[in-house]
């Protein structure tokens, strides 16, 4: 992907894009839930789903987050 191509998607708002802050406002919770499953928690926060496709420093962030909840043997539910 060229850094212009992914400007371009930076770029395009999505009404249900709920933001950086309104995904960190839940990113714990949702790492939790996508650990399990990410189809629920992208269904049960579809806005944060939808901001994580466009904003690559917050999927870093979930996936730091899913990678720690792993790590620790932890799941949905065990937190």
């Amino acid at each position: 992907m060229s850094g212009w191509s992914a400007w371009a998607r930076f770029l395009q708002t999505d009404p249900s894009d709920v933001g950086c802050g309104g995904a960190m406002e839940v990113m714990h919770v949702y790492a939790e839930l996508a650990v399990g499953s990410e189809q629920t928690a992208a269904e049960r926060y579809p806005g944060v789903a939808t901001h994580l496709r466009i904003c690559d420093p917050c999927a870093e962030d979930l996936a730091g987050l899913m990678t720690l909840i792993r790590a620790n043997g932890h799941g949905p539910g065990q937190i």
